[in-house]
């Protein structure tokens, strides 16, 4: 159980980027990002390897400097505020524990830096300890712990000093699908127990989807969309991020501005309520808004080969290419009798409405592009020096003294 009341949480504040850059020769591994959060907000920062979102979150810790723009929290600017003094706190990927140590004197290393009272630290760290569920395990060392409780420690680490925002770069990259899964249910309790403002650093698009308030979708050091989590999965203003978030079906032609549709080889399809658009034109169709067998009244329809049918259990994922379109997919339900099976010829059709124009600015193969790009940010040493400290204790006195 946690302690009630508790003695940290509910410290709310908004932090505010303002048009930051950070160059690294010709490269911009952050290029004029802005972004505005509330006080208490969960936002992820998603994006592929290179794409500036580790580069941000360094920015906002102070490990980095800005070539131009500006950090506010509350407010005031902190970009010229040192790391120890920002008072914000960092959980990172490989946990940076401390070896010798046990749990409990872990996290109670930021508050003896504080220098708080003894009664004072005890109590904070049964607090904490309680919050994420390692009360009995206090007395253990990291080598006798495993990863997901690892993990644990290092996030009641950062948290038992009350800090307004916290920083978590992909936390749970480390970690096997089903302990992620329950961490991720258990970092969005806690989220909510201490009303704290989360910024959450990840490339896995479930996981932003899973925890986040909104979602900032990072490509070439740019912040392509900010949205929550349903604005970018079901109204994407790309066709990157329609393709980096969720499956998708894009559809491209040639806009027939006459009869508000899309034209794209022997198909017309209309377009959305309100669509005025000419020239080239791209639409998303998600999966799951595909129906197969039958055509109705205000639905556009398609006829394509079925190339492949994999049965999911709830449902079967059926791909199938269409002249002049590619490949579609669309998810069957198991128990349907439809027969769409490979080598057989299938009626697929969705709302008129259910489709989503795009814009075309953006090539929708690149969110697994490796660039120039990744020498300077996630996956490159540039990126990853801040991080690659000692686990003496002087050096993640540095991190934790925040």
């Amino acid at each position: 159980m946690t302690a009630d009341p508790l003695s940290f949480g509910q410290n709310q504040v908004s932090l505010e980027l303002k048009n930051l850059v950070k160059r690294y020769g010709s490269v911009a591994a952050v290029d004029d990002v802005s972004l505005v959060t509330k006080p208490g907000e969960f936002i992820t920062l998603l994006g592929p390897s290179g794409s500036g979102k580790t580069t941000t979150l360094n920015l906002i810790a102070g490990f980095l400097t800005p070539d131009s723009g500006d950090i506010y929290v509350d407010g005031e600017p902190i970009s010229s505020v040192p790391p120890h003094r920002r008072n914000i706190g960092m959980v990172f990927q490989n946990y940076m524990l401390f070896p010798h140590m046990t749990a409990e004197a872990n996290i109670a290393f930021p508050l003896k830096r504080r220098k708080l009272p003894a009664a004072d630290i005890g109590r904070k760290v049964g607090e904490a300890l309680d919050l994420v569920g390692l009360r009995d395990l206090g007395t253990r060392y990291p080598r006798e712990l495993s990863g997901g409780q690892q993990q644990r420690v290092a996030l009641a680490r950062a948290i038992v000093y009350n800090p307004p925002i916290l920083l978590m770069d992909e936390p749970l990259g480390a970690l096997d699908k089903n302990l992620r899964e329950s961490l991720q249910v258990e970092i969005r309790r806690i989220h909510r127990e201490l009303g704290t403002t989360f910024l959450y650093v990840t490339h896995d698009q479930g996981e932003a989807l899973a925890l986040s308030d909104r979602i900032a979708i990072f490509k070439d050091g740019k912040i392509e969309q900010v949205g929550t989590t349903t604005e970018v999965y079901d109204s994407p203003t790309t066709t990157f991020v329609a393709t980096f978030i969720g499956e998708s079906n894009i559809i491209r032609g040639q806009a027939d501005s006459r009869r508000s549709a899309l034209v794209a080889g022997p198909w017309t399809l209309a377009l959305p309520t309100g669509t005025r658009s000419t020239g080239h034109l791209a639409i998303l169709v998600r999966p799951e808004k595909l129906t197969l067998g039958g055509v109705a009244p205000g639905r556009n329809s398609l006829r394509g080969l079925v190339i492949e049918s994999v049965y999911l259990g709830s449902a079967r994922r059926v791909s199938m290419d269409v002249q002049d379109v590619g490949r579609l997919v669309a998810y069957e339900p198991a128990g349907s009798s439809l027969g769409a099976d490979p080598g057989s010829e299938v009626e697929v059709s969705w709302a008129i409405d259910d489709a989503v124009v795009l814009a075309e600015g953006s090539n929708p193969g690149s969110s697994d592009a490796a660039g120039e790009d990744d020498a300077v940010d996630e996956s490159g040493e540039t990126e990853q020096r801040p991080h690659r400290q000692s686990t003496g204790s002087n050096s993640l006195a540095t991190m934790e003294d925040q």
